[in-house]
């Protein structure tokens, strides 16, 4: 098992400690999206199953689900699950951006502030995504991961909610929600609108991460936005930003004291100099969300991609952060939590929220690509060869000797096709 919301960090590996509380994180924080919501509702005992065996396994006396307070379906089923329950308590959130961070959930529920280059474990917490907790209740009754739950939604005539075979391509997914049948015009946005990545090759498969399936016009606004241009990007910051800092005034990560400033980022890049970048401790907090580029600045420019570059460019460098805290969390930390609706509305993708329902079928698929890393660490290893036949469950691949990682299995049954150094092929 991985993180299922979407790091995808091996779940063994992460409840290999002492903890004093588990949260589970329900808050599912990208708009649009309505996988937790349905796990919530029509799989609250195994959620909390998967919540107690974490909480045994780390020896924590406490667990606390975070969920909004408007996903009504899913807060009664979670209070039905939790009848006569020791210990495990509901916390339910405003529908603000980003609610569902680790680093925000931390502190609403401890009210201690991970450090900058730390983890949950040093404020005493294990933070899991329920669908995570799901399929370890599953696991401990001898079921795999070999499928994951997506929503489908933007321009197709039904919004949906599918649970589909690892390793199913997209197009399969956009196709059962009446989305166009070829990329052509289109692109998607594989995860949330926020925080998602641009996809223009639909044959891609689903993985133990995947999350979302939002198929815009590819002249939407927001895909210009999202597209990697660092010349036009420097360009903007010359010409355009003011140092407003409005940026780094609304990010959530700076109002807990982790010194994220947006605006010098955007102040180095346009100067070419990286002394005016601030406190580098700050770049490493910054999670990308992307509420400084899709909300805060009013001028259209992208504060979140130049600080994920100016991370991956210090990181490059051999440059670390420091395990710290730069200043106490701010006297308007409440200030910086953005309504939902107000952050749809401004990224031009309000018209596509609807309800996206579970639906309960099978999904058609003859040939499944399952890739060997879907996961922090390193590649699974496979134990099966081009010929074998497999059945669903089936462990295909390893964790390589004395590497983290994840086994992986099959998730249909079929024939092995082919197997590279990045997939295994499976043909029913």
């Amino acid at each position: 098992m991985v993180g299922a919301g979407g790091a995808g960090f091996p779940t063994h590996v992460k409840a290999r400690c002492q903890a004093d509380v588990v949260i589970a994180n329900g808050a599912e924080c990208e708009p649009l999206l309505n996988v937790d919501q349905c796990a919530m509702r029509d799989e609250a005992g195994e959620i909390v199953a998967g919540l107690e065996a974490v909480m045994q396994a780390t020896g924590a006396k406490k667990g606390v689900i975070c969920t909004k307070e408007h996903y009504h379906d899913a807060v009664a089923s979670l209070q039905q699950a939790l009848k006569g329950k020791e210990g495990i308590f509901l916390k339910l959130l405003k529908s603000t951006y980003p609610a569902g961070d680790e680093q925000v959930m931390v502190y609403e529920v401890t009210g201690k502030v991970v450090p900058t280059g730390g983890l949950p474990l040093d404020a005493g917490a294990v933070v899991l995504n329920v669908s995570t907790l799901k399929n370890v209740s599953r696991a401990l009754n001898g079921i795999p991961v070999t499928s994951k739950t997506v929503t489908v939604t933007g321009e197709v005539d039904h919004p949906v909610t599918l649970e589909v075979p690892i390793g199913t391509p997209y197009q399969l997914l956009i196709e059962r929600a009446g989305g166009p049948k070829s990329a052509s015009g289109y692109t998607a946005i594989i995860g949330g609108p926020c925080m998602g990545t641009l996809e223009n090759d639909w044959s891609k498969p689903v993985t133990k991460t995947t999350g979302g399936i939002v198929v815009l016009k590819s002249d939407h606004p927001l895909i210009a936005t999202k597209t990697d241009d660092f010349a036009r990007d420097v360009k903007l910051a010359k010409a355009v930003c003011c140092q407003c800092s409005l940026c780094t005034q609304m990010c959530p990560r700076n109002a807990l004291g982790l010194k994220v400033e947006p605006h010098k980022a955007m102040r180095a890049a346009a100067n070419d100099d990286g002394s005016l970048l601030g406190d580098i401790n700050g770049v490493f907090s910054c999670c990308s969300c992307g509420l400084c580029t899709y909300y805060a600045c009013n001028f259209g420019l992208n504060p979140s991609a130049m600080m994920t570059r100016m991370k991956n460019g210090l990181s490059r460098a051999g440059v670390k952060p420091e395990k710290r805290i730069a200043y106490p969390v701010s006297e308007g930390y409440n200030l910086t939590k953005l309504p939902v609706f107000r952050l749809v509305s401004r990224m031009g993708v309000s018209q596509y929220e609807s309800n996206a329902p579970f639906v309960r079928e099978e999904i058609s698929v003859s040939r499944v690509t399952i890739p060997l890393k879907m996961h922090i660490g390193a590649p699974a290893e496979p134990v099966v060869t081009v010929g074998s036949r497999v059945k669903k469950g089936d462990l295909i691949a390893r964790i390589p000797e004395g590497k983290m990682g994840a086994n992986i299995h099959a998730s249909i049954d079929g024939t092995v096709e082919a197997i590279d150094n990045l997939n295994i092929m499976i043909g029913r």
